[in-house]
């Protein structure tokens, strides 16, 4: 990776990612055959953007002078450049899991960080993986060690891992010694298109998902695609199903081009996935852009959550992977916005349709009842005075709504059609 690349911090400015790719021709995103989204789509009128730089892919997420980038490509975990380039001081704490740390990744992490800085000081605590660890206890041992090995308020946390380590690190960052920065390095299809992007960090408690955290950007978001070589089919699976919620939300030509492509995602076919992951992180950064801490249209990257966490929640963290929950939650939520006359029929059976291919669940687990699903939803996040909002699909594809104003009734007979 060359100087360049590694200079490329977001801009400390109110700007959007440039789009200049190789040979300098403007691009929305990396073409695949037969494959590249008309133009027009919401994403594609937005504001962030893709940039080739020495064969690596740089969308930048905007947030003025907390901008950074997300550098998308393929050996980046092995070339330290980018990573180094983003921690200011002269320690870091990489954060990951035992699952990770057995697979190598640990290691070639260190490794990275210190080919070419003997002088960097290189901490690592290594947490139980699985949702279930995703609370306070858990999380206390990054504190202790971050402590026991003092570090000060220059380090740097590393995040390497998927969506619990990402959220875990950083709600650690944000909260050490009142705030140090942080990295991501997400190694799930979930993390790279959703968790590690945006700033949202946090853990669990018994009584809700993700009740305790805060919003804290990274300094950069470091995605080497090989890392999927690795990821239990489950998990990469779990993980498209969030991908297909930015085709449902905003994003027309890219459900479309996920129905003709989605068994090349499945079959981890490299070219299929560096799109899918660069066009999820696009509309993850103008989302994110507009609307940072959740007071509106970000609310709608939520589609189907309100009803997978009460899923994730009613099961026992860890039981079901949060992009399955979230699957039958989107299934949910398309039910419930035909019965109240916002789409029609085809588009409730092309989301079934898309999420059944994905291999990810469309039905709601036995063990859920009507009154869990209320009770769990009544303490969700995006509740406002005491009244339940959803995100809702609503007119054509790419279009949804986030609204507590809708027949409720509707809302009881999508409960009664999917608990058994």
């Amino acid at each position: 990776m060359s100087r360049a690349l590694a200079d490329a911090r977001a801009p400390r400015s109110a700007r959007a990612s440039v789009a200049r790719a190789r040979g300098g021709k403007p691009r929305r995103g990396r073409a695949t055959p037969n494959a590249s989204p008309r133009a027009g789509a919401r994403a594609g009128a937005g504001t962030a953007r893709a940039v080739a730089m020495d064969g690596v892919d740089v969308v930048n997420v905007d947030l003025g002078d907390r901008s950074y980038p997300i550098y998308i490509g393929t050996g980046l975990l092995d070339d330290g450049d980018a990573l180094r380039a983003h921690v200011a001081g002269s320690t870091a704490l990489v954060v990951t899991n035992e699952t990770i740390a057995g697979l190598g990744y640990l290691d070639r992490t260190v490794k990275a960080l210190t080919a070419k800085d003997s002088k960097l000081r290189v901490e690592t605590v290594v947490l139980p993986d699985g949702e279930e660890h995703k609370n306070l206890e858990v999380l206390n041992a990054v504190y202790t060690r971050a402590l026991e090995t003092r570090l000060d308020r220059g380090t740097t946390f590393v995040a390497l891992g998927g969506g619990v380590i990402g959220d875990m690190t950083g709600y650690a960052a944000a909260s050490y010694q009142r705030g140090v920065k942080f990295v991501q390095i997400p190694t799930t299809v979930m993390a790279m298109v959703d968790s590690s992007v945006g700033g949202k960090t946090g853990v669990n408690h018994a009584l809700g998902k993700n009740m305790i955290g805060a919003f804290y950007q990274p300094e950069c978001v470091l995605i080497d695609i090989d890392s999927l070589k690795t990821l239990p089919d489950r998990e990469f699976a779990s993980g498209i199903a969030e991908v297909v919620k930015y085709g449902l939300i905003r994003d027309g030509p890219f459900f479309e081009w996920l129905e003709a492509n989605v068994d090349k995602l499945l079959a981890r076919d490299t070219q299929a996935i560096a799109y899918a992951v660069e066009r999820s992180c696009v509309n993850k950064a103008e989302v994110v852009a507009a609307d940072e801490r959740e007071g509106g249209v970000r609310a709608t990257l939520n589609l189907g959550h309100t009803f997978g966490h009460a899923i994730e929640t009613g099961l026992g963290y860890g039981e079901w992977l949060h992009g399955e929950a979230v699957s039958a939650g989107m299934c949910m939520a398309a039910d419930m916005s035909l019965r109240l006359g916002w789409i029609d029929a085809s588009l409730k059976e092309r989301t079934i349709a898309l999420l059944n291919k994905c291999k990810t669940p469309i039905d709601v687990p036995e063990k859920m009842t009507v009154q869990m699903f209320m009770d769990l939803m009544a303490v969700d996040k995006k509740a406002a005075n005491g009244k339940l909002r959803l995100i809702l699909l609503k007119g054509e594809l790419g279009e949804c709504v986030f609204t507590g104003d809708f027949d409720q009734s509707k809302l009881q007979e999508t409960l009664d059609a999917y608990v058994k």
